[in-house]
């Protein structure tokens, strides 16, 4: 999508393209520059598309399984920042994003080969009850081939029709998934958990073997095929802006754990990556990529 975001002046607006599902694909080709990372979505073809698609390829990720649809373009939300904490507002009723999964042939195209795919809660909130019909069946093809599925929650109400609608689809969805990584304070809220134990506790079943809770500051709290532990997370002296903050988090995590490290080093890198972002305004910034001793090809 577009973001427009504040600068110090609040009506001073930054322009850039960025959202949740892409946030993670942009930190994580900062983490790890030898992985082919891929994005499949849908956009337009008009000029805000092809600056986007353009920009998607500086940053090094894969644009080949994109789809530009000629009546459609790209969305857009703007960014308030408020002590820190962001809220949104979005257009995005004409996002080509929104036909992700119009056409089941390409989708499974664009996931083969793929060893680990990630996705949301957004993007299923996005696509329709028909398109998630059409993910889920494209997902268990791929799971089937040997790829890894990797889900985050993001619950986001304003995208649904109703509340237990989320709940459902989430929930079902996690259960198809190898790894999900929820937000604690978003579970409390719309599934009632009463602690992050609950939340790691709800999401173990079906295919999931790893499940890392964040939790704003406290400590993140996880189960990995069966060893659990907690981490606090790195500490942050001022908070400039929390946008992206869980998409950089999963996007080290990830790094580090599809890599073969242990879990507590994947909370670990995920989470002092997210103290460089949530120290900028925006959703993608410069990092530097922490002395963590990762695994590495031959």
């Amino acid at each position: 999508m577009v973001e427009l975001s504040p600068g110090v002046d609040p009506l001073d607006l930054r322009s850039g393209f960025a959202g949740d599902t892409y946030n993670t694909a942009w930190y994580l080709r900062r983490i790890r520059p030898d992985w082919t990372v891929r994005y499949v979505t849908s956009v337009g073809q008009d000029a805000l598309s092809e600056t986007m698609l353009g920009q998607m390829r500086a940053a090094g990720i894969d644009t080949d399984h994109i789809r530009q649809l000629p009546d459609r373009t790209v969305g857009l939300y703007l960014i308030t920042v408020r002590d820190g904490e962001r809220s949104f507002s979005y257009w995005r009723d004409q996002s080509a994003a929104r036909m992700l999964a119009a056409d089941q042939g390409q989708l499974d195209r664009a996931l083969t080969g793929a060893d680990v795919i990630y996705l949301s809660g957004i993007t299923l909130a996005i696509i329709g009850a028909a398109g998630r019909a059409v993910l889920q069946q494209s997902l268990k093809v791929a799971h089937d081939r040997g790829a890894l599925v990797v889900f985050d929650p993001n619950l986001r109400p304003r995208l649904w029709q109703d509340t237990r609608t989320m709940c459902d689809a989430i929930t079902d969805m996690a259960a198809l998934c190898d790894i999900v990584l929820p937000s604690f304070e978003d579970e409390a809220t719309f599934f009632g958990d009463a602690d992050p134990a609950a939340t790691l506790a709800r999401y173990q079943r079906g295919l999931t073997r790893t499940v890392i809770v964040k939790n704003g500051p406290d400590a993140v709290i996880y189960d990995h095929c069966g060893q659990t532990g907690s981490v606090a997370p790195t500490p942050i002296a001022e908070t400039v802006d929390t946008t992206s903050a869980g998409d950089s988090f999963n996007a080290g995590a990830m790094a580090a754990l599809l890599s073969g490290a242990d879990p507590e080093v994947a909370i670990r890198l995920g989470s002092e990556i997210a103290a460089q972002v949530v120290c900028n305004r925006g959703a993608l910034v410069p990092v530097s990529v922490p002395e963590i001793d990762l695994p590495r090809p031959g």
